[in-house]
């Protein structure tokens, strides 16, 4: 495999008129546009006729993470206003131990304001299901990129920290959307099968699928199926080195439940991917079994993937991916696993070789981003040509705007 550590950034950069970024969903989501580059050739359609472009006995995978209303704020009784973002769980590190946790957690968070929050406790008066519950937040040490630990405490124990946020937090949209959260955003900025609460960003291809395209897809005959990977703020993160390889890509959690494996399994190790999310961890999946091989007794934690793991191990350690994945499924039958719990820190830049994504469905995505490295590796450099024809016709660009199915 080729080793993109020293791909210049400026070469993925275009032109994105402010205009072009789609500020708001369309009012019905699966009516927005969609291009299709099947091959070198590229037209257009509209999301509803997605099925149709979709081969019969294929597996499309979906992550079905919920954004979490992750914006807290608190004024300081001087006036300032903190503004704290929660990024992940610290203690209790699990997310659902985390929210269903009563009186106290710790997270790792943004901190607006920072420099008017020197130490003390913030407090705040929240009305959290009818009752009033006054909740504090205290800031520890920094922990890495300019976030710190956040513990949050709060004076009753029939509240769940997931009801706190439900009650005051606000949903945190992309910052190039360049205003403020409203209230249709909570429904939204969510996907219509959303699940598992823990990102702090959608995954935004799954933001045009409805009911009825679901259906449409099942009518087709294509087997759907779900996994977990929860978006972190490093999504928005640009890339400031002028090679990639300065970048440090974001650590996201992942969860893959064995009879996903199973289906891989079943449609000989290739699937259609919903997101970029669902790209990463696919991927990430490939070098998890071959993480395994030969090293079945490794702890969940062990089995993370490093940003330059598939870059780094030699040629010889390659192994098919039904191998990879059948390593997997053995390891989750040993250790009586429903379900697979660790990290993926993986990049995905030209150069790359895909293992088990061989469709994917994607927005369009920010100028000299790590997700626009992602979809040129899969169209092997010619992303040019799709960008080019979006612009040229009116397709809108980012998280709100319109998709792309891309088959290489």
């Amino acid at each position: 495999m080729q080793d993109p550590r020293h791909i210049q950034i400026k070469d993925y950069n275009y032109d994105l008129p402010d205009e072009r970024i789609a500020k708001f969903p369309l009012a019905e989501r699966d009516s927005s546009k969609l291009l299709i580059y099947n091959k070198g050739e590229v037209s257009e359609d509209v999301f509803t006729s997605l099925p149709k472009y979709l081969p019969q006995n294929s597996l499309m995978v979906f992550n079905n993470t919920r954004v979490i209303q992750a914006r807290l704020h608190f004024r300081k009784d001087t006036g300032s206003m903190i503004e704290i973002f929660c990024l992940e769980p610290s203690s209790p590190i699990d997310y659902q131990q985390n929210f269903a946790s009563k009186e106290g957690c710790t997270w790792i968070c943004l901190i607006g304001n920072l420099k008017r929050w020197k130490q003390g406790v913030l407090s705040r008066k929240v009305t959290v299901c009818g009752k009033e519950v006054t909740f504090t937040a205290e800031k520890g040490e920094e922990h890495h990129g300019g976030s710190h630990y956040v513990s949050f405490t709060w004076d009753d124990d029939d509240v769940s920290f997931a009801e706190i946020l439900d009650a005051v937090g606000e949903l945190p949209i992309p910052p190039y959307l360049n205003r403020k959260t409203e209230e249709s955003d909570k429904r939204t900025y969510q996907t219509v099968y959303s699940k598992i609460k823990g990102s702090v960003a959608a995954p935004t291809a799954g933001l045009h699928f409805t009911e009825r395209v679901l259906k449409a897809i099942d009518e087709a005959g294509i087997t759907r199926e779900e996994l977990t990977l929860h978006v972190g703020a490093g999504t928005f993160k640009p890339v400031k080195s002028d090679e990639i390889e300065g970048h440090e890509m974001h650590s996201e959690y992942i969860v893959v439940k064995r009879q996903t494996i199973q289906r891989l399994l079943e449609h000989d190790g290739r699937a259609i991917a919903v997101g970029t999310t669902s790209v990463r961890t696919l991927e990430s999946l490939y070098y998890i079994g071959v993480k395994l091989q030969g090293n079945p007794d490794l702890s969940e934690d062990e089995l993370h993937i490093d940003q330059w793991m598939p870059y780094d191990y030699a040629k010889g350690e390659e192994i098919p991916v039904m191998q990879a994945l059948g390593n997997i499924d053995a390891y989750m039958e040993k250790n009586e696993l429903d379900a697979l719990h660790t990290s993926t820190q993986i990049i995905i830049a030209p150069g790359y070789d895909y293992k088990i994504v061989r469709m994917m469905v994607t927005n369009f995505h920010q100028p000299q981003s790590t997700l626009l490295l992602l979809v040129s590796a899969f169209v092997n450099g010619d992303w040019h040509k799709i960008y080019n024809y979006a612009l040229d016709h009116d397709f809108r660009f980012l998280s709100y705007g319109d998709s792309s199915l891309l088959i290489p």
